[in-house]
């Protein structure tokens, strides 16, 4: 008998959800796309479901465009496209897959051809559907930041979140010296090429404590993943020309003291991964192929808890949004 599960579908939203209790995207029936010139048809196995894409179904993402299939990362195998792609597994993501364009959260995705990228033998389909978002966030701001390696320090604040422990395998693989805070934790809890030191973000007079650890130099690179509630301390914990890195706030509207931060000639870099496309994303991912085949970058774990079909999409997304430190994927 042909059931749901077995049956190709893809996953709709058709207007922006009022609270994140209304989201409820709706099964629809998907055939296989035909590819044109320059494309490729992509089987999905896994998607990852990231704070974003519950973001856009809540109508944050001014751009997105109604109806869409949501979803931005994924691994899969390309079924139809380019004879040298056929069969090849492949993992991906993109700034505009779920939100200007239909995405990942369906059986099949339809992209550039030269948006494919080879998932690494090494890592399972689930978990390589996991990497996508956070690693390219983590990678354009270091990038775009100067991070060189050795002889620098890098601040990662929320460093046991996805993007942060993402910069923080980042910055250790480049042999950077990686300082840490997050909430309520004194552990690292990921993976990282050498010792982290990570303060619990209620230390007092942390900014000091920073400092101290890098005898009174300060950090090269400050990456704020959360935004407002560590801006200050990023910039106080700057060594002169410091960076800090900043993509995502609660607060929009921060005061800080313009005399110092010229005076030690601090700078700001604001990154928005949903700028990104598809296609530059493939490009990062084969940059960073090396890594996880040698095992010094890893994708996050994911269990039977945290793969769920498309019936409990909804509950996925809630999950997301309710700050879960679990990576929830998707599996078509």
């Amino acid at each position: 008998m042909n059931t749901i599960a077995n049956r190709p579908h893809m996953l709709r939203l058709s207007a922006k959800a009022a609270s994140a209790e209304d989201i409820a995207p709706s099964i629809a029936p998907q055939s296989q796309p035909e590819p044109g010139p320059g494309e490729a048809v992509v089987e999905v196995f896994a998607a990852a479901v990231n704070p974003s894409d519950v973001k856009a179904a809540l109508g944050a993402m001014p751009q997105a465009v109604w109806p869409r299939t949501p979803g931005r990362d994924f691994a899969g195998r390309v079924v139809a496209g380019p004879a040298e792609w056929l069969g090849e597994d492949v993992w991906g993501t993109g700034g505009d897959l779920g939100v200007t364009r239909d995405g990942t959260h369906a059986r099949y995705l339809l992209i550039p051809a030269d948006a494919l990228s080879r998932k690494p033998a090494s890592v399972s389909v689930a978990a390589a559907a996991t990497v996508g978002v956070p690693f390219i966030t983590a990678h354009e701001g270091l990038r775009r930041a100067g991070l060189r390696g050795a002889g620098q320090t890098v601040l990662v604040l929320g460093a046991n979140g996805k993007v942060g422990q993402a910069a923080v395998q980042l910055a250790t693989r480049a042999g950077a010296r990686v300082i840490g805070v997050d909430r309520n934790a004194d552990t690292y809890r990921g993976h990282a090429s050498a010792p982290i030191t990570l303060f619990d973000s209620a230390t007092p007079d942390l900014a000091q404590r920073v400092l101290e650890c890098t005898e009174g130099r300060g950090a090269d690179i400050a990456y704020n993943t959360v935004g407002s509630p560590y801006f200050d301390l990023a910039l106080n914990s700057l060594a002169i020309g410091g960076t800090q890195v900043l993509i995502s706030t609660i607060e929009r509207s921060v005061p800080f003291d313009i005399l110092a931060f010229y005076r030690r000639n601090l700078q700001m870099l604001g990154v928005d991964s949903l700028k990104l496309s598809v296609t530059h994303c493939a490009q990062v991912l084969n940059t960073l192929l090396p890594g996880f085949n040698d095992g010094s970058l890893q994708a996050f774990d994911v269990d039977e808890a945290t793969l769920l079909p498309f019936t409990e999409a909804a509950n996925a997304y809630r999950k997301v949004l309710s700050g879960s430190m679990d990576r929830v994927v998707l599996a078509p």
